[in-house]
């Protein structure tokens, strides 16, 4: 099994969030009613029918400064468990410093642990000149790779974007409509269409919930079964979380299911049962 998969499969938990970017000539200002302090989503991810990691993502109770700018502090973090832990050992936390306002990363960092493989990074954006640094440490922390990449106009990184979703509105988007995103990550500037599904009602182990669907077109790889092989579910109200993420991989079915949160800024949309 290549040893990278559900690495980048909890990486798609945040990559999801660079659905919505879409261009302009000026620095935004982007009106926030889903977005809290305080919140907190837990995951389960499987494997099959094998509980092979888990993740969470999370928003600092408290605003911290950056690069002079109010910020959110958002946190991605991914471990296997049980059995999976033994031969395939990740420890993975991804984070970025949100602007209040305009919803644009300040900073990004991220630190990978996968086995004896190790990665430590940080990018400081510059939304003005339209810029990223890059600080990257691998397994010998005493080497240090710098550098200066040039980034489009209000460019998001893998994390803030999924925050930047949720402030948009789904109502008047039309089943099938492609939405065109770009993002900065690894050095490199990319871009990706994400198909707008419609709404369904999915069943998490957090509850049954109305949710809003969307497909991320995958590039040819040797991870994800076609370019359609992500489904992402976000929770069909103000909050717009992720609540269920469904990939079919070569290597079998992989499950995203959130099962706890708190600290939401509204209600969650849940199916009462009778």
């Amino acid at each position: 099994m290549n040893r990278c998969w559900l690495s980048t499969f909890l990486l798609a938990l945040p990559l999801a969030a660079l659905l919505a970017f879409q261009p302009s000539d000026e620095v935004r200002s982007v009106p926030n009613t889903s977005i809290a302090k305080g919140e907190i989503m837990q995951y389960k991810v499987h494997y099959g029918l094998i509980n092979a990691a888990e993740a969470t993502i999370e928003v600092d109770g408290n605003l911290h400064r950056v690069n002079e700018r109010p910020c959110f502090k958002a946190s991605v973090t991914g471990r296997t468990t049980g059995s999976f832990d033994v031969f395939l050992r990740i420890r993975d936390t991804w984070r970025t410093y949100i602007d209040t306002t305009t919803i644009l990363p300040q900073r990004f960092f991220r630190n990978i642990e996968e086995n004896n493989y190790r990665r430590r990074e940080t990018v400081d954006f510059d939304h003005i000149k339209h810029m990223a640094a890059v600080e990257r440490h691998g397994k010998d922390k005493n080497k240090v790779k710098r550098g200066t990449y040039k980034v489009p106009n209000n460019v998001q990184d893998i994390v803030s974007g999924f925050y930047y979703l949720r402030t948009l509105s789904y109502d008047q988007r039309r089943i099938g409509e492609v939405i065109r995103v770009q993002g900065f990550f690894d050095e490199d500037v990319f871009s990706m269409d994400v198909i707008y599904k419609g709404r369904e009602t999915v069943e998490t182990k957090a509850g049954t919930i109305r949710a809003i669907k969307l497909v991320p077109k995958m590039p040819s790889n040797k991870l994800f079964k076609g370019e359609n092989a992500i489904s992402v579910y976000l929770s069909d109200d103000r909050n717009k979380i992720p609540v269920l993420i469904q990939a079919e991989m070569f290597v079998g079915a992989v499950k995203v299911d959130m099962y706890k949160y708190q600290g939401l800024k509204s209600r969650l949309n849940l199916v009462a049962h009778n």
